[in-house]
């Protein structure tokens, strides 16, 4: 009998929970650890930071679910990762033995790198719900005091998408409330150009951002190093192509939301061979660890370097069908040390992702995400948003139902009528 633990209980957690649990042998067991009792999809959180849906709409209680796969579920959180004692200990003072672990836990967000970040301190966030929620209070008021609004993401980024997202969907929502003329919007960003995303662009996300900008009369800064938050004012310093300083920016901001960089949570930071100086889980070519061999790393929580070097640093997302690939890769890998067997099984790295505008979107597809690539193409159109909403409804679906199916490939593949792509992912690195 083996003993598999899965280290949180996100978009890479529970599907690796649930596939797991079905490829396991029938003495095997499966534990699920997390700081949270629940399951937040986090991809929503645009539309509850302006009221367009509630905490309840996109979260999901874990104990039930988890039962009836028969998977143990302690939320509790990991205080450590001991891969040296095959152990983790928990926040409420015991320790937990594993055979087998997959550290899935996302990542921690850098607020405190930059003065005055963060929700606790001069900006909104969207990166959880509960910030998501207090967030739509803010906004509220917000709009009944408008003004100027700044949106986009600071240095180190590697998500991109959802700041993109969320300020298409705050023009959509102040047009709707008809004082849209009332709310000057500045978009921010280290990319060192419109629809880079951390990338080096998807197809035409060049044009196709900059054009959607453009036509809701939101301004632009790329290149951008934030400085630091103050209560109405954001201080960027624009950086040119060879990274020299070209002109620094106040810009006033009645509210502000910046996606942070990300690291590794505090329970793996420092933990050698494990991860790389900013706390990301190293792994090999089949998300192990080359270290710790009984340690597998899924989803934001690995390292994975940048795909270019660019005047401001920004680095790799890991989008929801690129971690659905890292989880089936490590269900049959971990499967086949069961058996007695060596892992084999290597992740596609495909990107596929519908970012919601509000009353349209861009969809882009990306095989694999980090180029060159086989498949490199986008598109825009309303019916992106009208597939995110269905998206967001399958997906809190299945994991209330605790379904095992890759999600990604079953509804968005067939939406763009795309078959999947089997392609092996670059060996990951140091960064």
């Amino acid at each position: 009998m083996a003993h598999i633990v899965v280290l949180g209980a996100g978009i890479g957690g529970i599907p690796m929970a649930y596939e797991m649990k079905d490829l396991a042998r029938p003495e095997d067991r499966i534990t699920v650890i997390s700081n949270t009792d629940h399951f937040q999809f986090v991809p929503s959180n645009p539309w509850v930071a302006v009221g367009w849906r509630t905490r309840e709409d996109i979260t999901v209680p874990l104990a039930e679910p988890f039962a009836r796969k028969g998977i143990a579920f302690k939320p509790v959180g990991c205080r450590r990762v001991l891969p040296g004692e095959n152990a983790l200990e928990l926040h409420d003072g015991s320790r937990l033995g594993y055979d087998q672990l997959v550290i899935a836990t996302g990542p921690e967000l850098a607020f405190d790198e930059i003065e005055g970040f963060g929700p606790q301190a001069n900006t909104i966030s969207i990166c959880h719900v509960d910030h998501a929620v207090e967030a739509a209070k803010r906004w509220e008021a917000f709009c009944r005091n408008p003004g100027p609004l700044v949106i986009g993401a600071v240095q180190g980024a590697s998500c991109f998408g959802p700041a993109y997202e969320f300020a298409m969907i705050a023009d959509a929502d102040l047009r709707r409330r008809k004082i849209r003329h009332k709310v000057p919007i500045t978009f921010v960003t280290p990319e060192p150009y419109i629809g880079h995303l951390g990338l080096g662009g998807v197809g035409d996300t060049k044009t196709l951002l900059e054009s959607a900008l453009r036509e809701r009369h939101i301004r632009w800064i790329v290149n951008a190093r934030t400085d630091r938050f103050e209560p109405e004012a954001v201080h960027v310093t624009e950086l040119t192509e060879d990274g020299q300083e070209k002109a620094e920016h106040v810009l006033e901001s009645r509210l502000t939301m910046m996606l942070p960089a990300f690291r590794g949570i505090g329970a793996l930071r420092g933990v050698e061979g494990l991860v790389n100086p900013r706390g990301f889980v190293l792994t090999d070519k089949h998300q192990r660890n080359p270290t710790h061999r009984n340690v597998f790393g899924v989803g934001v929580c690995i390292a994975i370097p940048p795909v270019e070097k660019t005047p401001v640093p920004v680095g790799v997302p890991k989008t929801g069908y690129m971690i659905e690939t890292m989880v089936t890769a490590t269900a049959r890998n971990i499967r086949a040390l069961l058996d007695g067997t060596e892992p084999k099984e290597e992740p596609t790295w495909n990107a596929l992702c519908l970012a919601d505008f509000g009353d349209s979107g861009v969809a882009f597809v990306a095989m694999p995400q980090i180029p060159p690539r086989n498949v490199n193409w986008s598109a825009h159109g309303r019916w992106v948003h009208l597939a995110k909403v269905g998206f967001e409804r399958y997906f809190l679906r299945k994991v209330r139902k605790g379904v095992s199916e890759p999600v990604y490939e079953r509804y968005v593949l067939k939406l763009l009528g795309l078959k999947r792509v089997q392609e092996p992912s670059p060996e990951t690195t140091d960064v």
